[in-house]
């Protein structure tokens, strides 16, 4: 039996409930990521006696022996890891790695970087990227990066093209393999569409992406943060309010309030959903390849460099977001864009891919260029009930949101890190008083927060 240790907050297999994957942040804070990991999942896994055993987003360097002596390999699949904020865990994958001897595989990193970025920009993580990339290195034959600008990025760095790393898109455009088939719909008024946004987007985005959805009154909103299934569930915390556009963040915002949010805690459940309807757009990148790997005419508007990147690559129906402006109408760019463009090059894609996972010596289904006579991991699913898509906490009936605050609040209390001890000293003393005194002023806000939450829900129930 294969064993292999892999980068996920959640399997295929796992049915966690909302409040489960809101605690224990399943989704490492963004649903999206669960689309990619999905494909990784469902290409390696070869039969039954693979197995895969997620970290759950957690890395200890002090784990490299227990690795070593457990597992097969450890796959990591990214998103735009090479960025500020993930310097930290980059940090500790360096240091887990080099201790590791296990192979080490990287499927798919982006480099976060602005819309048009120089190819001799330099950034301040420059030399964390290089001591994980060798240390990666020394573990398995090459990365698999998403795009030209994080391949140009890694060249600029030192590391060989071709030899060190290879451009091969987001594992989750091959989730079903060399063929990708958009269907032909009728998109009109009356149409059912999925609609997807992103609060970093410009303000001309936001605005084309709120009028764009009063043209079709039967659409749904899916959100991708985690926050935001916070906000499906228990109606709060509210999502910061942005000044530049339009964005729903509070339970009260129409599309929370008239019940057309689905916020979905697995891949085959979002992507029957999508199966469903006739068109989706909007500004998320998973968001829209899962549209598109369903089989449904998508839309996307990019914002930054890692879209651009994965848009370029794998030709992705889409508009720039400095072509928007005030007059531009979703009708006529339906009229214009060609949804069948990705399609045309799914198969070299596909197939680079396949050729990086055999340069790395990684199993998969598809075997010798052969399409699988089976697929293990859709015949495991078969035989499980998944987590139906969670919707918005204003459609409920009283007890069952009684019995979502309550569920919540008790999983949040137990996971509540245990006070220390306190120590001897009038400093210390001093310093746990205003501690006490700050930890009352913070359960005051949210009492208030959460009262004036649920005075609007339970105004939004007395209408209903």
């Amino acid at each position: 039996m294969k064993k292999y240790l892999i980068r996920s907050g959640i399997t295929p297999f796992q049915t966690f409930t909302p409040a489960e994957m809101i605690v224990n942040n399943s989704i490492g804070g963004n649903v999206g990521n669960l689309i990619y990991a999905y494909s990784v999942y469902r290409t390696l896994m070869t039969d039954e006696n693979v197995e895969f055993v997620p970290d759950y987003y957690k890395i200890n360097p002090k784990d490299a022996d227990y690795i070593n002596e457990t597992y097969d390999a450890y796959l990591i699949p990214l998103a735009d890891a090479f960025r500020k904020d993930f310097v930290p865990t980059l940090h500790k994958y360096t240091q887990l790695i080099n201790k590791l001897t296990i192979p080490v595989y990287v499927i798919g990193v982006g480099l976060r970087t602005t819309f048009d970025p120089k190819p001799d920009d330099e950034f301040e993580f420059d030399e964390d990227v290089k001591a994980f990339v060798k240390a990666v290195l020394k573990r398995s034959p090459m990365i698999g990066v998403r795009g030209q600008i994080t391949a140009d990025y890694l060249s600029r760095l030192g590391f060989k093209d071709g030899v060190d790393h290879m451009a091969i898109g987001c594992p989750s455009m091959y989730t079903f393999g060399r063929e990708l088939k958009i269907r032909e719909t009728n998109i009109t008024p009356e149409s059912m569409v999925a609609v997807n946004s992103s609060r970093l987007s410009p303000k001309n985005v936001l605005d084309f992406i709120t009028r764009s959805m009063d043209e079709f009154p039967n659409h749904y909103f899916i959100p991708q943060w985690l926050k935001e299934l916070r906000l499906t569930y228990v109606g709060y915390p509210e999502i910061p309010k942005i000044e530049h556009g339009n964005y729903p963040g509070k339970i009260t915002d129409p599309v929370y309030a008239n019940n057309r949010v689905r916020y979905f805690l697995n891949v085959p459940t979002w992507l029957e959903f999508l199966q469903q309807a006739d068109f989706a757009f909007g500004a998320r990148l998973h968001g829209n390849i899962t549209s598109t790997i369903a089989g449904t005419p998508s839309l996307m508007i990019p914002k930054d460099g890692r879209m651009r990147e994965l848009t370029e690559y794998h030709h992705l129906t889409h508009v720039w977001a400095k072509d928007i402006d005030d007059n531009t109408n979703i009708w006529d760019l339906i009229e214009k864009v060609d949804f069948h463009e990705a399609s045309k090059y799914q198969g070299e894609n596909f197939d680079r891919y396949i050729d990086f996972l055999n340069l790395s010596k990684i199993d998969h289904i598809y075997k010798n260029g052969n399409e699988p006579t089976h697929i293990p991991l859709d015949e495991k699913l078969a035989g499980i009930d998944l987590q139906p898509p969670l919707e918005p906490i204003t459609s409920c009936t009283i007890p069952e949101a009684v019995k979502r605050f309550e569920t919540l609040s008790e999983l949040e209390s137990k996971k509540a890190p245990k006070p220390k001890a306190p120590s001897s000293g009038a400093a210390e003393k001093r310093r746990l008083e205003e501690k006490e005194k700050q930890i009352k002023h913070l359960q005051g806000t949210l009492n208030r927060k959460s009262v004036r939450t649920a005075l609007k829900i339970a105004n939004m129930f007395a209408k209903k």
